[in-house]
């Protein structure tokens, strides 16, 4: 009998790249391997800093090679699908017949990228509200914020138009790796990156051309678009042991990707807090996004698969919130006299969170803002002298998360669109009973956890 067909689902992540090999059983598709690198791939940013975010493109594909590099070869011998998946909204650029080299690797043939600029992320800060406010008015049904690629290409014209000079292509992370995979001369994006670059509507599945001409925008840098879910090529040679000609998948967005690899019923709602953290719900079949956005709304409609849309709570503030606190916490240990590892500062403050009931000391979280309210900063009010143990923080900040997130698509209107229960995932939830504890006291329905969200697997399945 032929060896069962073998996918390949990579996710190219904001800290990490994944990679998991799936195959087809009786029971249906299993995850027969799986690795995953650190990237730390962050990288000073020399135009825009403190407020800009980059990555080094050399050390995420680095990270990619490790991941491949580690799976058993006879298995990725046997792949014939690759899906690939990645960190919406941000922009990379390169030359199109520069894009990388090609070397023979210990597993084979590799790509190593050549001209290729960072990685200007999500995360992102340098777009004001003021510079947003002075660009076209998109015909999308998504605000344009910070970290989205067409934002940042205006920024770029207009502070450092020669760095544009430099490149013909562009795209997402995961859409310059399909773009090498198989050769392509001209990117190809999904209907799910392009809606997260801004200036994109879905409905005619087409960029604001017009739009964006007339104020000067390089339209030649944008992507050719297609549906998530169809073949953008094929491998133009091995890849680490996987043969020439492998399909590969047109590149997808990491949170749809992760929300396909858990969610089975359209009565679900997922919770995912991980770095950042989002709240979503299936719209119903023929659902259509309004032409225009509203900017004060905290819900976006993400394009899906099959033309389907999800309504999304995509809040900038999860695990990040905590991490602040830890730092924050044993940078005054530090400043007291006394030297405290942060990996020992968690498990200590979670103990201590557990031993508290709720009070009536309340944290908004929002250290990092939100996209529909950028300059909203965190803040702590009802203080009381008796409610301000460690345990009594902790536990008020990790009601804080869950509370926002709540705020941005209230349990209410989940019960009105019919969920029933909440898939909770993400490594914030995972790794903290307390974060558990609260989405259980605020949202009224069973919450069922260890439903493992994986992009790489999501984007596995799609194929």
């Amino acid at each position: 009998e032929p060896a069962p067909t073998c996918v390949l689902g990579i996710d190219l992540g904001t800290t990490s790249v994944k990679a998991a090999l799936v195959t087809g059983t009786e029971r249906g598709l299993a995850v027969a391997q799986s690795c995953c690198r650190d990237t730390q791939a962050h990288s000073d940013s020399l135009e825009a800093a403190p407020q800009g975010m980059e990555q080094n493109v050399q050390k995420i594909i680095r990270a990619l090679n490790e991941c491949l590099a580690a799976l058993p070869q006879q298995q990725l011998q046997q792949v014939t699908h690759i899906g690939i998946s990645g960190q919406m909204h941000g922009v990379v650029f390169w030359k199109s017949d520069k894009g990388c080299q090609w070397t023979e690797s210990g597993t084979g043939p590799a790509f190593e990228p050549d001209k290729v600029s960072h990685l200007v992320t999500w995360q992102d800060g340098r777009c004001s509200p003021t510079f947003l406010s002075s660009l076209p008015l998109p015909q999308s049904h998504v605000s344009l914020a910070t970290g989205f690629g067409c934002a940042t290409v205006y920024w770029y014209l207009k502070n450092s138009p020669d760095f544009l000079k430099a490149y013909d292509a562009g795209g997402t992370i995961q859409d310059y790796v399909v773009a090498m995979l198989c050769d392509l001369k001209k990117p190809l994006m999904s209907v799910q990156n392009a809606a997260s670059w801004g200036y994109f509507n879905c409905r005619n599945k087409s960029w604001n051309t017009d739009i964006l001409k007339k104020s000067g925008f390089p339209v030649h840098l944008l992507p050719e678009v297609g549906d998530p879910g169809s073949i953008a090529g094929r491998t133009t040679c091995a890849w680490h042991g996987i043969p020439k000609g492998a399909k590969v998948g047109i590149a997808l967005g990491d949170f749809q990707c992760s929300v396909y690899s858990c969610l089975t019923e359209r009565t679900d709602a997922v919770l995912n807090i991980s770095t950042s953290a989002q709240l979503t719900i299936s719209m119903p079949l023929g659902f259509q996004p309004p032409e225009a956005p509203d900017p004060s709304s905290a819900v976006t409609y993400f394009p899906y698969f099959n033309g389907d849309y999800l309504a999304v709570a995509a809040s900038l503030n999860g695990g990040n919130v905590l991490a602040t606190f830890v730092r924050m916490v044993a940078q005054w240990t530090q400043e007291l006299g006394f030297q405290v590892q942060e990996s020992s500062i968690y498990p200590r403050i979670i103990q201590a969170a557990l031993a508290q009931k709720p009070s009536k000391l309340s944290v908004h979280p929002t250290l990092f803002g939100e996209r529909h309210l950028p300059e909203q900063l965190a803040s702590v009010t009802n203080i009381g002298g008796s409610e301000l143990s460690l345990g009594h923080v902790t536990r008020a900040l990790c009601r804080g998360i869950v509370e926002n997130l709540c705020s941005m698509l209230p349990a209410q209107h989940l019960v009105e669109m019919g969920v029933r229960r909440i898939l909770g995932s993400g490594s914030a939830l995972a790794r903290n009973e307390v974060l558990r504890q609260e989405v259980e006291r605020i949202f009224p329905f069973p919450v069922v956890y260890g439903k493992d969200v994986d992009a790489a697997v999501g984007a596995a399945m799609v194929m």
